[in-house]
């Protein structure tokens, strides 16, 4: 084994010394800041840096005896999983519809579109929602001229947390559905042409052959998203939200802003934000592990 180590490391020093700068890079950005983490365990004040008194478990103990803390677990699960979920579904059904699509060109056009929101940030896009979906915004002035009435989508705390599930679907299905497309077209045509010749129709077809064939890449991008639930979309909500939706619209990632930003509670804020990096580091480990087993995906 160690043999076979260095004729491997021996035949491809090149490409080790290609990564080196991007893992110096990552090392003192990424790896020397968590001595930072002492501030969890301490009562820290800036003036005495990382001698600040140590207080051990003193602020997790204070976490979790706060009921917001708790509701904000909730809310990121709650909203992580429906974006999950759907981030599998909607790209799968708008992939099979292009792939049935008979103009190449209308396919082409489709898959532009849907695929540029992609590449934009969510302070363009937040900006965007705000102006369509606003009190004032283009969706309730047409509902009051309709007589209708106004919908508060930003605004309602029960609302919130849907409109940013669907917009958050809408932003990003673009870039599953050209991953489920890349695979679309790996589909043996025989498979169709077997399933045609037996008088399965265009339905049948896509339910017993397309379907079928897709399940690896679908496993596949749901259990390596598994280890992203405790993300709910910082960048998204953190644009749109205000403290009427905290209740279900607030997540641990704002929780941890205002904590440790504008609140000035340091220690607890790296507190909140240690509970989530261990939590999300198992789900990673776990995540990877049923890719292994259900996808035969491997990193190690």
């Amino acid at each position: 084994m160690k043999k076979g180590l260095k004729t491997q490391l021996k035949n491809q020093w090149q490409y080790h010394i290609m990564l080196l700068p991007a893992v110096i890079l990552v090392f003192i950005f990424s790896y020397i800041p968590l001595y930072g983490l002492i501030i969890a365990f301490e009562k820290y004040n800036p003036g005495l840096g990382f001698n600040s008194p140590w207080v051990g478990l003193q602020n997790f103990t204070y976490l979790f005896s706060q009921p917001t803390f708790l509701r904000t677990i909730r809310n990121t699960i709650v909203i992580s999983v429906i974006k999950l979920i759907l981030g599998i579904v909607v790209p799968v059904f708008v992939a099979i519809l292009l792939n049935e699509m008979v103009s190449d060109k209308l396919k082409r056009l489709y898959q532009t579109l849907i695929y540029i929101p992609n590449f934009l940030s969510w302070v363009i896009v937040a900006g965007l929602i705000m102006d369509l979906l606003g009190n004032d915004g283009i969706v309730n002035t047409a509902l009051s001229a309709m007589g209708l009435g106004t919908i508060n989508f930003l605004g309602s705390d029960k609302i919130f947390p849907w409109t940013m599930i669907v917009t958050d679907v809408w932003k990003g299905f673009g870039y599953g559905t050209v991953v489920y497309m890349a695979s679309l077209t790996g589909i043996d045509p025989g498979l169709y042409e077997s399933a045609e010749m037996d008088g399965a129709t265009r339905w049948q077809r896509i339910w017993y052959v397309t379907i079928p064939m897709l399940k690896p890449i679908m496993v596949l991008m749901l259990v390596l998203a598994l280890g992203n639930v405790f993300n709910a979309g910082f960048d998204q909500i953190y644009n749109l939200y205000s403290p009427i939706v905290y209740e279900h619209g607030d997540i641990i990632d704002t929780y941890i802003y205002r904590l440790g930003i504008e609140q000035a509670q340091y220690s607890v804020g790296a507190a909140v934000g240690l509970f989530k990096s261990a939590i999300s580091c198992m789900l990673v480990l776990v995540s990877y592990k049923l890719a292994d087993k259900f996808a035969g995906y491997k990193i190690w």
